[in-house]
């Protein structure tokens, strides 16, 4: 192993959850953030006993995490399965209330709500599902289905104003207005997708959380519904948090990326600086996934192996959550010492790139190159989690999950 020492504007430590956030990170005084994301935490306790029910240990789905989403931006979240990336999604609508730290939306705390309080502040806060068909009632026509969440935040009094409303619903996420009468059974996954996509609108939110919006959709219809997110966002001038795992999805639609593993959030940056310069070693295997057109780009691209599974949100391992599979790992800090999300000294790099390794100025300057690394069997435990922690939802995490194989070899996702 090489005898580097970390750059001198490394400071060891978990993302900040004490108040103390780096770089561009927080900024009380900044009117443009619409979410203010503070050490939030997110634990689920693992209960055994058939009479008592005994703590026996937590699922660190999400550990520590501070973000920013700026309005009228979007803001992607990528990572494999299990990462904590729904999870986080959850905690910003407060389906998921925080084990630790804070969740500001538009200044006020969404944790410190209650009851009216809440369902108020729920009316600017929506979400778009990954299963259409699974998040819509199939006893419900669509004109029920959109008149439900409307009518729960008064806005249906005038039922002149809330039919005008609903055919303008329908225009926007083209569909006829005869959809109204009809139920979910009779659509296509991209038409319930879209119905989902009004549902959200009716009440006219601040903030959309997408989770994986396309990937249950044929690819075909994949890119209508991204470009129908897209128009909407400009028409209504919406804020979006995509989370996704699919690589070409998430750099399309965002403005910014964050990138998640292991419930911490170890690279972030704006879209196309962090696909032209990933300077995390997880970044830098994830973006080897993703296939190249030119074939004579793609044969003699680098392809980065990673071996071994991901770790188990419930034993996470010391220090950086990535040691284990990391083929820039060291002998000092790696195992130890858990790595602030930072803005690295590396020149060219912006203000607003921010990556949590101790090494990332010396693996980007070539200073430090990779090695092998032995795959080690790690247990995994169903549960928890986003939901998905027991096995890879693309050939992307395909690529990165299992042992033996090359993250270069598989497809960009979805």
């Amino acid at each position: 192993m090489s005898g580097v020492q970390p750059s001198a504007t490394d400071t060891s430590g978990a993302q900040s959850t004490d108040g103390a956030h780096t770089a561009y990170g927080h900024d009380d005084r900044n009117d443009d953030v619409l979410v203010d994301v503070r050490g939030v935490k997110v634990h689920f306790p693992i209960k055994r006993g058939v009479i008592f029910d005994k703590t026996v240990g937590h699922v660190y789905a999400v550990d520590g995490i501070d973000l920013q989403i700026r309005r009228g931006e979007t803001y992607g979240l990528v990572g494999e399965s299990g990462s904590g990336k729904s999870t986080l999604g959850r905690a910003i609508l407060n389906l998921e209330p925080p084990t630790e730290g804070s969740v500001e939306f538009d200044g006020i705390d969404i944790a410190s709500l209650q009851g009216e309080e809440l369902r108020r502040k729920r009316q600017d806060i929506q979400m778009v599902f990954q299963d259409p068909m699974g998040s819509l009632d199939p006893r419900q026509s669509v004109e029920s289905l959109l008149l439900e969440g409307m009518k729960a935040h008064g806005l249906t009094k005038d039922g002149t104003e809330a039919s005008r409303r609903l055919r303008e619903l329908l225009s926007a996420v083209g569909l006829p207005v005869a959809a109204l009468k009809k139920y979910p059974h009779e659509f296509s996954g991209g038409q319930r997708q879209r119905i989902g996509i009004a549902r959200a609108l009716s009440v006219n939110p601040k903030l959309i959380v997408a989770d994986e919006p396309v990937s249950a959709l044929d690819v075909s219809v994949q890119a209508q519904v991204i470009n129908l997110l897209e128009d909407l966002q400009e028409e209504f001038g919406l804020t979006y948090l995509v989370v996704a795992h699919d690589l070409a999805v998430v750099r399309h639609i965002s403005d910014r990326i964050g990138v998640m593993y292991l419930g911490g959030i170890v690279e972030e940056a704006p879209a196309d600086a962090l696909y032209a310069t990933p300077l995390h070693p997880y970044t830098r295997a994830l973006m080897s996934a993703v296939p190249v057109p030119d074939p004579l780009v793609e044969d003699r691209r680098e392809r980065i192996i990673l071996t071994g599974d991901l770790p188990s949100p419930s034993n996470p391992p010391s220090g950086c959550r990535f040691h284990t599979r990391c083929p820039w790992r060291q002998e000092t800090k790696c195992d130890t010492e858990r790595p602030v999300l930072r803005v690295p000294d590396i020149p060219g790099v912006a203000a607003d790139h921010r990556v949590a390794c101790h090494w990332a100025e010396q693996i980007e300057s070539g200073e430090i190159q990779p090695h092998e690394v032995t795959a080690e069997f790690v247990e995994q435990h169903a549960g928890g989690g986003d939901g998905s922690l027991m096995g890879p939802a693309t050939a992307v995490e395909a690529m990165v999950h299992h042992p033996g194989n090359t993250a270069g070899g598989g497809g960009g996702g979805g």
